[in-house]
């Protein structure tokens, strides 16, 4: 908090003069600097006051401005890129077209989110208006509740009230239609900003700011974040092979646990609604596009084979190429594998094949067979990555461990995987994001993004989970479904 200055304190010289000093204290009771001005009452008093008064009152002034004391610092949090529908369940869509938040129903609550870097007492607002009567909005943050009286007409700002902030972290503000008073209803209302004030010049806030490179969209899915796994070097490797367990509670809807990525595609498996779950499979073409209609007939990915209840098809809108997909009810709290072979055919193209399996069921089953062209390779760039791909469930958290990775060579040889480089996507990269995490916990990794969570691992870290030796791939590979 910025101390203040509140008062002049005068006494005599020796020659009778008098003279003026300033006092530093703090009054209690008064949120404003209290200002003390001499009233001269003789001439020498008048003299000593534009002698001495005077210029360190201009003193006075400069001084407090290079503090930040005469000027506020003020953010404007846009709530279609920070703001969710949480209560009476996740989702829904109150987002208008241009970007306004749309109040109507007093039984839903949506949550605006911002990061600050520090403790702090802030002053919050809202931008917006009633839409044709005057509109009363509740906020609440933790145990402080606040609120404003919007009006119809044009847009402007609302003062909401004063929060104190007692951490660094993430600050969510709940904003709600007041229920009818008296019998009387509030009117609906739309809000663009959740507008953030503070006398700190140095506090700084985090928040998707623009839509820029479409953001919003992008900031409401949240970060996405990697391991990237170490390979032994100086020989060709044909298998990946790891495990995935997402934790009971993290398996969040919109979710992909991706396991065995790789240079060309990527394998793992999904929540995309409330009653369906995936395995998918999937590899780029060579052709770089988002459109799988432009793709040339020499660079289609081509399936080779399935297995039973798998779908494949071509896909499109991040790269474009060939998707595998089964329905399968994996369990959040159970351990799952997978295995991806990568194989060149000698003809200057390269076959991708993956299996999937209960690890306590000791099981494998067939997911897909692709034949990329123009690519003659083996096994490069293996990773896992945790993804929201749902901008509706993007203040949710989730997080999956990632252990046993293994991968195998040319000669049949086994190695184990166990350092990991953590990396992060544009939202996280950028800021516009906080809420991420990754690293190693005993014989694992982990990655949890979304939620909005307070505790951020910095990215481009390395980290080491404890061998798990004895638990070596054991596959009998004359016996894997094909």
């Amino acid at each position: 908090m910025v101390s203040k200055w509140d008062r002049f304190e005068c006494r005599e010289t020796i020659i009778g003069a008098k003279e003026w000093r300033v006092q530093r204290s703090l009054f209690p009771d008064s949120r404003k600097d209290s200002w003390f001005l001499p009233t001269p009452s003789h001439p020498i008093d008048t003299m000593i006051s534009r002698l001495v008064f005077q210029p360190l009152l201009i003193s006075l002034v400069t001084l407090l401005t290079s503090q930040g004391l005469s000027s506020a610092k003020e953010w404007s949090v846009p709530v279609a890129g920070n703001a969710f529908r949480t209560q009476p369940e996740p989702g829904g869509r109150s987002m208008r077209r241009g970007g306004s938040l749309r109040l109507r129903d007093t039984s839903e609550v949506h949550s605006v989110y911002f990061h600050v870097d520090d403790a702090h007492t802030l002053e919050l607002g809202l931008k917006g208006n009633a839409i044709d009567s005057p509109a009363t909005i509740l906020a609440t943050v933790e145990e402080t509740k606040l609120s404003c009286d919007l009006q119809p007409g044009s847009a402007k700002t609302y003062p909401l009230g004063e929060i104190q902030v007692e951490n660094a972290g993430y600050v969510r503000v709940d904003l709600q239609l007041a229920p009818a008073a008296g019998g009387t209803p509030s009117g609906s209302a739309q809000i663009t900003d959740l507008v953030v004030t503070s006398d700190d010049a140095d506090l700084q806030l985090d928040y998707v700011q623009t839509n820029d490179g479409n953001m919003f969209y992008w900031g409401r899915r949240g970060p996405s974040v990697h391991l990237s796994y170490r390979l032994p070097r100086g020989t060709d490797l044909t298998y990946a092979y790891s495990e995935i367990m997402v934790p009971v509670g993290e398996d969040q809807m919109g979710t992909y646990f991706m396991a065995n990525g790789f240079g060309e595609g990527y394998f793992g498996m999904q929540v995309n609604s409330p009653t369906e779950r995936k395995v998918l499979f999937s590899i780029w073409s060579p052709f770089r596009t988002d459109n799988p209609n432009e793709i040339p007939d020499e660079d289609r990915v081509e399936t080779l084979a399935k297995g039973d209840g798998v779908i494949a098809k071509d896909f499109g809108n991040e790269g474009s190429g060939g998707q595998s997909f089964f329905v399968y009810p994996w369990e959040a709290g159970k351990t799952y594998r997978f295995l991806t072979e990568v194989k060149p055919d000698g003809d200057g193209n390269t076959l991708y094949t993956s299996w999937f399996g209960d690890k306590a069921k000791n099981e494998w089953r067939l997911v897909a067979t692709f034949r990329r062209p123009k690519t003659d390779k083996h096994l490069t760039g293996f990773h896992s990555f945790l993804e929201n791909f749902s901008a509706e469930q993007g203040h949710l958290q989730r997080s999956a461990h990632y252990g046993n990775q293994w991968v195998c060579d040319v000669n049949g040889k086994w190695h184990e995987i166990t350092r990991a480089k953590f990396t992060g996507d544009n939202t996280a990269r950028g800021r516009h994001r906080l809420d991420y995490a990754g690293g190693s916990q005993d014989k694992h990794f982990f990655l949890k993004n979304c939620g909005f969570f307070s505790e951020t691992v910095d990215l481009d870290q390395t980290f080491e989970r404890k061998s798990t030796a004895g638990q070596q791939p054991e596959i009998n590979w004359d016996q894997l479904p094909r």
